[in-house]
């Protein structure tokens, strides 16, 4: 036998074998894992002049990860995903720690001001040291002196020295400035007709791609469907941080496959896959913009409006890095002045944090905090609780 007849034996035996791998393949009903992207034109998503000196929406078509479950259940196997998590901590323990770790880093309310108002003889530099150890505590000049007010009254009203009794005025004090009668719910319930839709926006380095993953966490623990929206589109790593935490806790998440991509279309075509595919709640993630770059904050509020061509945006979640102080209450100002916050996350509300920044920024903005972070787990993300924080103040 020659090699050349040899050499064709060879080939038709490979093309044969080839042909029947083929052929069972497809008779499986097996073919590629498909992303779910947008059939929708750069020209539907809503243009038109937003404001002045904007760009208009649409410069590129999102691309989402949801996949259709035939799709995903016949797909070839695919690299392993993020592990999922365990159910939630529910928010009773969450709570407790919340109030074991302010206890343990502000003891400057229950050893300072109850040392101070405790003293036999309560005169003018006395209430000084009281002021200024309210001011350290950065609950800011105008509460700071309501509450000296305050307690000042009643103090020499009541005439006691008696520490449970002065913490206890202490205590109802601070209530007041929490006020715990503000609306504090953060999860808006789906419409009858659309999903509700969550922004959440603030400074780089707050945390705010992190706090999304851990309230979508706590969503599908509640049998919620969630999609997530990467619109922070300027920094590299975050659509990617985002498509983590979905895949972790169990969502998809719509994100662009276009550097740089336009980041009003990419919230648009997460809320659109979000009513298409009829989920609770839809959260945009946005980036992280300095608060004096005008030009960035017009973005951030073209966003909002780009939106809201097709639903309206329920909640804004502003997330802030309680360790930052006053400095985030200029923060606060700015950003509320361009999407309307409706609600505050405060992160990092442990160690060097001082807890008289909920005040402050509750009166400053006129709107709750919602939130608090208690550190970089999963769980560490619970409801703020006006009692129980003001209590942890008042421990230690």
């Amino acid at each position: 036998m020659t090699d050349s007849l040899l050499t064709t034996i060879i080939i038709v035996a490979v093309v044969a074998v080839v042909g029947i791998l083929v052929a069972t393949f497809v008779a499986k009903g097996r073919k590629p894992k498909t992303p779910y992207t947008s059939e929708r034109d750069a020209d539907d998503v809503p243009t038109g002049t937003v404001a002045d000196g904007e760009t208009e929406a649409g410069a590129g078509t999102a691309t989402a990860t949801i996949e259709d479950e035939a799709a995903t259940a016949a797909a070839e196997p695919q690299a392993p995903a993020a592990p999922a998590l365990d159910v939630p901590e529910p928010v009773q323990g969450r709570l407790a720690r919340l109030r074991a770790r302010l206890t343990k880093s502000n003891n400057m309310f229950s050893k300072g001001l109850l040392a101070l108002l405790s003293q036999d003889s309560i005169n003018e530099d006395v209430w000084d040291e009281v002021e200024e150890t309210l001011l350290l505590a950065d609950l800011g000049t105008e509460p700071t002196l309501e509450l000296v007010d305050a307690l000042r009254e009643r103090v020499k009203i009541e005439g006691s020295k008696d520490p449970a009794r002065v913490k206890e005025m202490l205590r109802e004090e601070l209530l007041k400035l929490v006020d715990p009668s503000l609306d504090r719910g953060y999860l808006p319930e789906r419409h009858p007709d659309r999903p509700s839709i969550i922004m959440v926006v603030g400074v780089n380095g707050v945390g705010k791609t992190t706090t999304i993953g851990k309230m979508a966490r706590v969503l599908v623990a509640e049998d919620k469907d969630v999609l997530l929206g990467a619109a922070d589109t300027f920094r590299a790593a975050a659509a990617e941080q985002l498509a983590t935490w979905g895949d972790r806790v169990g969502v998809p998440t719509v994100r662009s496959d276009i550097d740089g991509a336009d980041p009003a279309s990419v919230a648009f075509e997460a809320v659109s896959a979000g009513i298409d595919q009829e989920v609770d709640i839809v959260m945009i993630d946005t980036a992280g913009r300095l608060q004096n770059k005008v030009g960035l904050m017009d973005e951030l509020g073209k966003i909002k409006r780009v939106i809201e061509k097709k639903a309206t945006v329920d909640e804004v979640l502003l997330v802030l890095d309680a360790t930052t102080g006053q400095n985030g209450l200029a923060q606060a100002k700015v950003f509320s002045e361009v999407v309307n916050v409706s609600g505050i996350v405060l992160t990092k509300l442990d160690g060097t944090a001082k807890g008289g920044i909920v005040v402050a920024i509750q009166r400053q903005l006129g709107v709750p905090v919602k939130l608090v972070g208690l550190g970089e787990g999963p769980d560490d993300l619970a409801p703020f609780d006006p009692e129980a924080f003001v209590d942890a103040l008042l421990e230690g």
